[in-house]
């Protein structure tokens, strides 16, 4: 298939046209820029949604709501610098099958081959005038459990254009051909403490910035790694809008063991009286 293809061209229906061109960048080095993956009028349907998550229109329980940076939850969120939900459509089943999820689905398959399904998704929504919303080094191989098939497609979709200003997405290309390198908490000493992981940079990576236009996705797997810096515009929110594939057998098997991506895994929930959520630990955050 042509590369010269617009996106209008790319785009048919439920489907969307990956290249030859695009499948080698993806396995040379670890990640792919997709343009025009959804048009604008669909961008405005995602973009409504969205909001409703940020407003707290649509409930979400428990840390599944939470700064990024800090893990904190449960408090006004006008304050956090990276606004995280976990699984929205778990919490809005109407999302369910969307044109997104369609669209990247197609992807995923035409990247990775056969066999892959949706494992998860996820909002970051970067506030602006944060110069702390910072999204820390990390390979999201060391998140997840190890498996034999390790196919993924992380496809991260731009709700807003997404610039280097703003925080946009930056890659270490190749890094994907390079076993994956320790990460620590981001904050205390384990897991419970802190979900988020980081690693260090060696003094010859070269990150490659990948600023993308609203509507465009980047695509990338589990061992490429990557972050952004903070957001320092004056009033440019940077959303992105985030669809994990993985092979069927590799989902399978983290149901199995109970991960399921949500930030309360390990959490028994206790009460929930408007909207309002007690947690209680029982075992360790995932």
């Amino acid at each position: 298939m042509s590369s010269d293809l617009s996106p209008e061209q790319r785009r048919q229906g439920s489907r969307y046209v990956v290249t030859d061109e695009d499948r080698a960048a993806f396995k040379r080095d670890g990640y792919v820029h997709l343009r025009g993956v959804m048009s604008p009028e669909e961008m405005d349907e995602i973009e409504a949604v969205y909001d409703r998550f940020l407003r707290r229109e649509i409930t979400v329980v428990g840390k599944d709501f939470n700064d990024m940076t800090t893990g904190e939850h449960g408090t006004d969120p006008s304050g956090y610098a990276i606004v995280n939900v976990m699984l929205p459509r778990k919490y809005h089943p109407e999302w369910q099958g969307n044109l997104y999820e369609q669209r990247t689905s197609s992807i995923a398959e035409q990247l990775c081959g056969e066999g892959m399904t949706l494992d998860f998704d996820q909002l970051l929504a970067k506030q602006p005038r944060r110069d702390d919303a910072v999204f820390g080094w990390h390979q999201d191989q060391a998140y997840w459990i190890d498996t034999d098939d390790r196919r993924t497609a992380t496809c991260w979709l731009a709700v807003d254009d997404s610039t280097l200003e703003n925080g946009c997405l930056q890659f270490l290309p190749g890094s994907n051909h390079e076993p994956v390198r320790p990460h620590r908490p981001l904050h205390g000493d384990d897991r419970t403490s802190s979900h988020t992981l980081v690693t260090d940079l060696r003094p010859d990576d070269v990150l490659r910035p990948v600023p993308i236009s609203r509507g465009d996705i980047t695509v990338h797997g589990e061992g490429i790694l990557h972050g952004s810096g903070g957001n320092t515009s004056a009033g440019s929110w940077r959303r992105a809008y985030i669809v994990a594939y993985r092979s069927r057998s590799t989902v399978e098997e983290e149901r199995r063991l109970g991960f399921t991506h949500s930030h309360n895994d390990g959490l028994e929930v206790l009460d929930n009286v408007d909207g309002l959520v007690a947690l209680r630990e029982s075992g360790d955050d995932a």
